[in-house]
């Protein structure tokens, strides 16, 4: 039996979002922002462990919606399209939350103590 469209279409709709769901993949999201961040900056940013930010960031290359590129030991993570910011902008809108408090942590320089080559470039041999 041949899928209606309606159906189809819902599914490719649905991958990602099912993909950014959890909370923490959303915080993730949010902390690369437009720019780009290694482990060690979301480490720092978030306060969790590397083992559980990488497998949330391999689910999220998975699904398409992170590139990554290395340089030295440091692999950058960034969304590889930055409208998904507007998405979560506007989930946080439909939940009650003003706009200008998830904006606000979009890039939001709160890395002081990471050590990659763009937060510390005087520190890389």
């Amino acid at each position: 039996m041949k899928k209606q469209p309606f159906v189809k279409i819902s599914e490719q709709i649905s991958a990602p979002l099912t993909a950014i769901a959890a909370p923490q993949r959303i915080a993730i999201l949010l902390a690369i922002g437009t720019g780009e961040a290694c482990v060690c900056h979301l480490e720092t940013a978030l306060g969790w462990r590397q083992a559980y930010i990488s497998q949330h960031l391999m689910a999220l290359r998975k699904a398409d919606i992170l590139q990554d590129r290395r340089e030295g030991r440091y692999i950058f993570y960034r969304l590889k399209d930055v409208s998904l910011l507007d998405l979560i902008t506007t989930s946080a809108r439909l939940s009650g939350l003003s706009p200008e408090s998830v904006s606000a942590l979009i890039n939001a320089q709160v890395n002081p103590s990471c050590e990659c080559p763009q937060c510390s470039p005087a520190s890389t041999p």
